[in-house]
């Protein structure tokens, strides 16, 4: 749904001769509409937001394994499965409002469940996908158990209940309802950018991002991936 998508087709078929017919949807109907369709599907590339969906998609065996030297090589062990590729990352960081707030050089994840950021956090719902995979990082790092008691700590410092998307609770902190957020990079640049209104760049310009476990293992990445689907019938050319 970005320009840039559309870009790296054109260059794709520029380079390969290859066309590429894209269906875009939301990711629950596309994922019902494989699977109906089964073995006359003809979806050969399934592409998302984040590894998590890819993930509990391969759990339904709707993906077969791809491989290359070029993707190999191209992408990083750490962005990539058996199963999919990264093709985009981006940070899920901590904003905070700079004349307000000033977050210690070591801050990290689990520090935004000490009782001493109560009533100060705001994040979009758990069952948003990118929450769940900084949940999936955390267990993890840190197992089930520490982890649970984590969510526990978040929802208790929470300034106020869950709503919105991700720009969303970059708006807050910087209307003061809140002093930290926890929100994907790019959202801050879409917001800078003026095309989301001038309320929302203004909003942007007052706040500051925080790559939080600087100390240890670094920032969350979520992904945007692809995925070869089970019964492509252009094997060859998706995965080129």
């Amino acid at each position: 749904h970005y320009d840039s998508d559309v870009q790296l087709y054109e260059k794709f078929t520029q380079k390969t001769g290859i066309k590429v017919n894209v269906v875009a949807g939301k990711d629950k109907a596309l994922q019902k509409r494989i699977m109906e369709e089964g073995e006359s599907c003809l979806a050969d590339l399934y592409i998302t937001a984040d590894a998590g969906r890819l993930g509990a998609f391969q759990a339904k065996g709707m993906f077969q394994k791809a491989s290359s030297s070029i993707l190999k090589k191209a992408i990083p062990s750490n962005f990539r499965s058996p199963y999919w590729y990264g093709i985009a990352k981006r940070a899920r960081v901590i904003y905070y409002d700079p004349s307000r707030t000033n977050p210690p050089s070591n801050l990290s994840y689990e520090d935004l469940a000490d009782p001493k950021y109560k009533g100060k956090v705001v994040i979009r719902k758990s069952s948003n996908v990118y929450n769940q995979s900084l949940v999936a990082s955390l267990i993890a790092n840190n197992g089930k158990k520490k982890t649970a008691a984590w969510a526990e700590g978040m929802v208790n410092n929470m300034a106020r209940k869950p709503k919105g998307n991700d720009r969303a609770q970059i708006l807050a902190v910087a209307a003061g309802e809140a002093d930290i957020a926890v929100a994907n990079t790019y959202y801050l640049a879409l917001m800078l950018s003026g095309n989301k209104g001038a309320e929302q760049q203004e909003a942007a310009k007052k706040v500051k991002a925080f790559f939080p476990n600087q100390d240890g293992r670094g920032t969350h990445m979520n992904i945007s991936c692809a995925a070869l689907v089970k019964g492509a019938p252009n094997k060859a050319n998706a995965i080129a």
